[in-house]
């Protein structure tokens, strides 16, 4: 699924563009990022990471997991530095009205698979 796809289903707006249209396999949602580190650990460049979060903090995460798309829900903006920050690392954000699970649902029920124990996504 690409983030075309990914902003589609869920009704969200473009926060930070992602040139590319990538191909995601794989979401994690989380507003911890602590389990984010500790749980996604192969293919992070195709997973999308799904939280609430919408501080440096999940900013750092995904840079750090070299994950490329990060999804915002319950409405939830970036400042403009956060992504002045985000455009310059090359992470991609969307923001949507949906709440976590209904984003979740949502991705699932269309073909976006979750992590599963040591990413294994088979």
């Amino acid at each position: 699924m690409n983030t075309d796809q990914i902003r589609e289903l869920l009704h969200a707006d473009i926060t930070v563009e992602d040139k590319e249209n990538r191909d995601f396999n794989a979401a994690f949602a989380s507003d911890l990022m602590s389990d984010a580190l500790a749980m996604i650990r192969n293919s992070p460049e195709s997973t999308v990471l799904i939280t609430g979060l919408c501080n440096v903090q999940a900013l750092n995460t995904a840079e750090m997991l070299d994950i490329h798309l990060v999804v915002l829900v319950r409405n939830k903006k970036l400042n403009p530095d956060i992504c002045q920050a985000a455009q310059e690392r090359g992470i991609a954000v969307l923001s949507t009205a949906c709440t976590m699970y209904e984003a979740c649902g949502i991705l699932y029920g269309n073909g976006l698979k979750g992590i599963a124990h040591g990413n294994d996504l088979s």
